[in-house]
C-alpha cells in the first residue's frame, strides 16, 4: 500500500520536481546545476545516501529513550523499527504537497534529537502513558498553530535565515568530531587512532570524488565514502554482526503497542516548548532548501510544512514512537550531491518503511562505526553552515546593525552548544530551551533584527532633522 502511495506521489509531481531542479540558484553555482532527469535506479542509490545520512541520527534516539526506561530486548526492537517506519511515513507526508500539508522540498524526517532528555523524564516519572499523552497533545498544539507560526515569514530576512543556518551547520560539527573519535567521549578509547584514521580516510574519499569525480559517481561521494570506510573499518575488526543476527525478520508497527495515552499538564507543556524549538529549527531548514533549490518559501509553504511536521507527531505518539522534525543533516547531501529533486527522497521514504518492517535488514545500517559517520558528517555539516554564509552575502554588513545581529546570534549559539551546562543551575523546563544553540541563536537573530532593523529609529530621524534645520539656518544667515 505504502509503495504504490510513493510512487503515485512521486508521478503527480514528477513535472513539478524537474522544473524546481533545473532552477538555478546564486548558492548552488558549485554544484550540478541543472541535474537531468534521474532513471529510478539512480534515484534509488541517491535516496539511499540520504537514508544513511540521517540513520544513525534518528536510531539514537529511541536507543537513548528506551534505555532510560528500562525497555528489554523485544521492546527495543520493536521500539526501533516502529520508529524507522514512521521516519518513512513523515517523511512522505512533508515531500508529498497537498492544499492542507508538505513542504514540497527534498527532506527527511526523523526524531527530533531535542526530546531525548524531556521524554526521559516524562517516561520515569509519569509512565509511558503520559509520555505518549504529552506526544500527541504536541502534535495537535504544531497542527493547531501552524498558520500563526506561517506568518512570522518576514521577521526571517538574509541577516536572520544566513545567520540561522549557519548556526545549524556549525552547531552539528561537534556531533560529528564526537562520532570520529568513536561516539562516546567518556570512554576509555575515544580518539582511537583507528577510529581517527577510518573517520579521516571517509572524509578523504568524499573529497577526492568531488574534486576528481564527475557526473553520478560524484553525486554518490558521500555513499561511497561511508560504504568504503566500513569496508576498511571491518578489516581492522571495527565492524560487528551481532545487532543483525538478533534481529528479528518482520515486525509491523502497532496502535499503542505499549500503552493507551494518559495526560499530565507538565508534561503537554514540557513537550509543546520541545516542538516549538523544532518549528523554529525546521524553519530554518526550510530557508536553506529554498535556497539551494531555488524556491522562494512562502507562508503557504511553511503553513502546510508545519501541518505535516504536527501530524507527524501525533503519528508518533500513536503508534507509540517520538515526535519527528525536518532533519538539517540532509541539507549538506543535497548541497553536495547537486540533486535538487524530490524523487530520490521518495525513495527514502519507502526504504525506511520497508527497513522498518524488516528489522534484520535495517539492522545492517547499524553496523557503520560512528567514526565513519563522523568523517562524513564533518563535510556535510560543514557544507551546511558555509551554506549560512553564502546567504549571508546578500547582506549590507556596513550597516553595523546586521553586524551586530550576525555576531551575537552566531556566537550565542556556539557558545551554548559547545557549553550546555552554563543553564544547568536553571530548572529543567528552562533548560530543554536553553540547551539547544540552534533556538538560543535563532530567537537571539529574531529579536535582535527586531531591535535594530524593525523598529522606527526615531533617534536618527530627530538627528537627521537637527541637521537639516542647521543647515537652513546658516544657508539664510
Amino acid at each position: 500500500m505504502f509503495s504504490k502511495m510513493t510512487l503515485a506521489a512521486y508521478g503527480h509531481h514528477e513535472k513539478e520536481d524537474l522544473f524546481l531542479q533545473s532552477t538555478k540558484s546564486a548558492t548552488s553555482a558549485s554544484s550540478s546545476d541543472n541535474t537531468p532527469s534521474l532513471s529510478m535506479w539512480r534515484a534509488a542509490i541517491l535516496g539511499f545516501q540520504h537514508l544513511l545520512a540521517m540513520y544513525s541520527g534518528d536510531v539514537i534516539v529511541p536507543l537513548l529513550i528506551g534505555g532510560a526506561l528500562h525497555f528489554n530486548a523485544m521492546q527495543m526492537a520493536y521500539l526501533i523499527s516502529a520508529d524507522i517506519f514512521m521516519c518513512g511515513v513523515a517523511t512522505l507526508l512533508q515531500l508529498k504537497r497537498t492544499p492542507l500539508t508538505g513542504i514540497g522540498l527534498p527532506v527527511v524526517l526523523g526524531c527530533a534529537v531535542q526530546a531525548v532528555t524531556p521524554l526521559s523524564a516524562i517516561g520515569n516519572q509519569y509512565g509511558v502513558g503520559v509520555m505518549y499523552g504529552a506526544i500527541i497533545s504536541a502534535g495537535i498544539f504544531v497542527f493547531l498553530i501552524s498558520g500563526w507560526f506561517s506568518k512570522i515569514k518576514h521577521f526571517f530576512p538574509p541577516v536572520v535565515t544566513g545567520s540561522l543556518i549557519t548556526i545549524i551547520g556549525f552547531t552539528l560539527i561537534p556531533v560529528g568530531f564526537q562520532d570520529l573519535g568513536g561516539g562516546d567521549a567518556t570512554a576509555k578509547n575515544f580518539g582511537d587512532p583507528k577510529m581517527l584514521l577510518v573517520g579521516f580516510l571517509t572524509m578523504g574519499i568524499i573529497l577526492g570524488l568531488n574534486a576528481f569525480a564527475k557526473g553520478f559517481l560524484k553525486s554518490l561521494a558521500i555513499l561511497a565514502g561511508i560504504l568504503i570506510g566500513t569496508l576498511i573499518a571491518s578489516a581492522l575488526g571495527m565492524v560487528s554482526l551481532k545487532a543483525v543476527g538478533q534481529a528479528s525478520w518482520f515486525h509491523l508497527p502497532q496502535f499503542f503497542y505499549f500503552g493507551t495515552p494518559k495526560f499530565e499538564w507538565s508534561s503537554i507543556l514540557t513537550m509543546i516548548l520541545v516542538s516549538l524549538t523544532t518549528m523554529v529549527e525546521s524553519t530554518g531548514v526550510f530557508f536553506a532548501l529554498g535556497e539551494i533549490t531555488g524556491h522562494k518559501i512562502e507562508a503557504q509553504d511553511l503553513k502546510r510544512g508545519y501541518r505535516a511536521e504536527g501530524i507527524a507527531v501525533i503519528l508518533g505518539g500513536l503508534f507509540n514512537t517520538f515526535p519527528y522534525s525536518t532533519f538539517s543533516e540532509n541539507v549538506g547531501v543535497v548541497q553536495l550531491s547537486g540533486v535538487k529533486t524530490r524523487k530520490p527522497l521518495y525513495f527514502s521514504a519507502l526504504f525506511l518503511m520497508l527497513l522498518g518492517l524488516l528489522p534484520k535488514i535495517g539492522a545492517l545500517a547499524t553496523v557503520i562505526p560512528n567514526a565513519v559517520l563522523g568523517g562524513a558528517m564533518i563535510v556535510m555539516f560543514g557544507m551546511v553552515g558555509v551554506q549560512g554564509i553564502r546567504m549571508l552575502q546578500q547582506v549590507d554588513f556596513k550597516d553595523n546593525n546586521n553586524l551586530l545581529v550576525s555576531a551575537i546570534s552566531i556566537g550565542l549559539g556556539l557558545g551554548v552548544t559547545v557549553y550546555p551546562q552554563i543553564f544547568q543551575a536553571l530548572p529543567q523546563s528552562v533548560q530543554i530551551v536553553m540547551n539547544n544553540g540552534v533556538v538560543i541563536g535563532s530567537f537571539s537573530a529574531v529579536l535582535l533584527n527586531i531591535v535594530f532593523n524593525m523598529r522606527p529609529r526615531r533617534g536618527t530621524s530627530q538627528v537627521q532633522a537637527q541637521v537639516n534645520s542647521d543647515a537652513q539656518t546658516q544657508s539664510k544667515n
